[in-house]
Formats: structure tokens, C-alpha cells, sequence
């Protein structure tokens, strides 16, 4: 590949991408607007370990500036560009709908309008398994319609996958949308339950446990998403010449456009997740189960044969390897040493003990 745009260089997927990328000798312009969704901190201490990277450089740069995007990529003369910017979150996008339009749709429309200008050679986005929506017929596949998504970010990511179609058709623009499943590993995003579940339990808190812990995703680590992120964008969607107006497939084309899952093809109850964090972390969760929340799916579980076949790659890290990794870059990152654990363990089994049964389900 040649010079190369990821946006959303700060974030979980961006960070470990750019990072990958540049270890292969490529050149990588990360961009961000490191927007405060959640710790900033925690993005700057990403883009840290970047710093003085060969190959790589970066540029704070908000998506709704369309005029400054272009100028960029006609500058930089990119060959590839990895679209992982976007305001991500189904529950916050029910209490802040309007940052999903600003960001997912406006910001994306910008993105097309630069590659478009610029002549990127190829346009690799983040879709999401989200777009599923209320789809019950297992595994998901991308040759299934998804026209009932459960949330506005769903919906935004499926208008993503529309928009991209269209410059796909009207400008020849090869275009490939990445459904992504229930991403985990080390320095991941603080508002995903392994994130959130690993500091409760540390913390000696309870964890919401939603739907009663009765829900199956797909967990997919970080590694495999980018092994596949990679492989993908090497791989330049062609006009499906099979395709038929009388029999649409969604997950191709008469354009230069493309669909994949990226998942790991194994879907874990929620329940099983959190004995694996047990087990990794030494101590038991408190749960406070909860019913199902507004937005969420049952089950997540990616049909990946697309993928297998276009770029010969299964994402396979199972799930007890991928949190355990996950678990020991939480205890280095947040100075969390073994003997530390255990006294903080020992004491609050104390205050558990003079507590009392009553009591000792209140914690929150």
C-alpha cells in the first residue's frame, strides 16, 4: 500500500491499526479530533506510544471540517484511507442523537467528498454488527437485508453503507464497509463491558449485568480486527459481474463496492464472559442483573465465509487467551500490582464480613 489516512487515530481500533501498519514499513497519516466521549487521556496515552514512530504522523482535525479534509488527502495523495472515526455507542445514542448525525453522517459525507476529489484508491470504512438490528436468522450474513436497526447508531452505520454504495456507483469510488463485532484487547474503549466489568471487579463494585446476563456476542480481539482490517484494505472490491437488479444481493455490487464481517465466529453468553474475567482477575463479580436495555440485540454471530474466502483470514483468538491479555495491560496501565490486588481483596472482604448479608448487595 502507499501512504495511508487512518482516522480516528486515537481511538481503540485507529491506535492499534496505526501502530500495525507502521511496524510493516507503511506510511500512516493518523488523524483526530480527540473529542471527550470518554477519557482523553487515555486517547492522548494511545497516540504516546506512536510518538517518533517512523512513518507516522499526526493531525488533529475535526471530520466537519470537509474543506481541510480535502486539501489533506490532495496533499498527501493517500492510496488508501481507513474511515474508523465516528461516534460509537448504542446507549448514548439514545441520549445524544444528534452527535451520531454531526459525526457518523455529516462527517462521513465528508470523508467520500474527499477521497472522491483527492482520487483515494480505496475507501475502507467501519460499518457495524449494530445494522443487524432485530435480524434473528443466524449467523448474521452480509447477504441478509438489514433494514430494521434497534438504534440510531445502528441506523447511521447502515446509512454509511448506503452513502458508500452511491459513490461506489456515481464515481467509480471502490469502496469496503467493515462490520465489526464486539471489539476487546489492551487499551480498548472504557465504555465496553470488558473494560468496564475489569474495573468494577478490581474495584470491588458490583457490575450491571443486563438481560439478566442472557445475551451471546461475538467477541472479536483487537489482533484479528486488525489482521483483517489490513488484509481487506490490500484487497480493491471489483464490480460483482453476477450481481442482478431482479435478485439484489446487499453485500455486493455492480460497483466497486464490498461488505464483510469481522468476528470471531463464536459467540459467548454474557455469563461465560465474566467467569473468564474472574478467572483472570482473582476475584469474584458482584452482579446486579438487570433487564434488557433499549437498543440492544440478543446475539451477535458473524457469518465470516466472505472473508475467508476474498483475503484467507478467520479471526481465531479464543476468548480466555484475549482477556487475559486484556487483563494484565489493565493492571500495568492502571499500576494495579498482584500484592496490591490481594490487600485491597483482603480488606474489603473484611468490610464485607462486618457489613453483613444485608448490606453487602448494596454496593454499587
Amino acid at each position: 500500500m502507499s501512504n495511508i489516512l487512518v482516522t480516528g487515530a486515537a481511538g481503540f481500533i485507529g491506535f492499534h491499526l496505526s501502530r500495525q501498519l507502521t511496524a510493516r514499513g507503511e506510511s500512516v497519516v493518523g488523524l483526530d479530533n480527540l473529542n471527550d466521549y470518554y477519557n482523553v487521556g487515555l486517547k492522548r496515552d494511545r497516540l504516546s506510544q506512536l510518538d517518533g514512530v517512523t512513518g507516522f504522523s499526526f493531525r488533529e482535525l475535526d471530520l466537519a471540517d470537509g474543506n481541510a479534509l480535502t486539501d489533506l488527502c490532495r496533499r498527501e495523495h493517500f492510496g488508501v484511507v481507513v474511515h474508523l472515526a465516528a461516534q460509537a455507542g448504542v446507549r448514548y445514542s439514545i441520549e445524544n442523537p444528534k452527535s451520531y448525525v454531526d459525526s457518523n453522517l455529516v462527517g462521513f459525507v465528508n470523508v467520500l467528498e474527499a477521497c472522491r476529489h483527492a482520487e483515494v484508491g480505496h475507501l475502507v470504512y467501519a460499518s457495524s454488527s449494530s445494522v443487524y438490528g432485530a435480524n434473528r436468522r443466524m449467523p448474521f450474513s452480509v447477504h441478509d437485508n438489514v433494514d430494521h436497526p434497534l438504534s440510531l447508531y445502528a441506523a447511521t452505520k447502515k446509512a454509511n453503507e448506503l452513502m458508500a454504495h452511491t459513490y461506489s456507483y456515481l464515481y467509480q469510488l471502490p469502496t469496503t464497509g467493515l462490520r465489526f463485532f464486539t471489539v476487546y484487547g489492551p487499551w480498548g474503549r472504557p465504555d465496553m463491558a470488558v473494560y468496564l466489568f475489569t474495573k468494577a471487579i478490581f474495584e470491588g463494585r458490583s457490575i450491571d449485568v443486563f438481560n439478566h446476563g442472557k445475551m451471546r456476542r461475538d467477541f472479536t480481539y483487537i489482533d484479528d480486527i486488525i489482521e483483517g482490517i489490513i488484509r481487506v484494505s490490500e484487497r480493491i472490491p471489483e464490480p460483482n459481474c453476477n450481481w442482478s437488479a431482479d435478485s439484489p444481493d446487499p453485500g455486493t455490487s455492480q460497483a466497486p463496492y464490498c461488505l464483510y464481517n469481522i468476528g470471531n465466529n463464536q459467540p459467548v453468553e454474557l455469563l461465560s464472559l465474566i467467569e473468564v474475567l474472574e478467572a483472570c482477575i482473582g476475584r469474584k463479580a458482584q452482579q446486579n442483573m438487570l433487564p434488557m436495555q433499549p437498543g440492544d440485540v440478543l446475539e451477535t454471530y458473524a457469518d465470516i465465509d466472505d472473508l475467508t474466502r476474498d483475503v484467507g483470514f478467520r479471526p481465531d483468538t479464543p476468548i480466555e487467551e484475549g482477556i487475559a491479555r486484556f487483563v494484565e495491560w489493565y493492571r500495568g496501565y492502571h499500576n494495579v500490582s498482584r500484592s496490591q490486588f490481594q490487600q485491597w481483596c483482603s480488606r474489603l472482604a473484611v468490610s464485607d464480613q462486618r457489613a453483613g448479608p444485608e448490606s453487602s448487595h448494596s454496593d454499587d
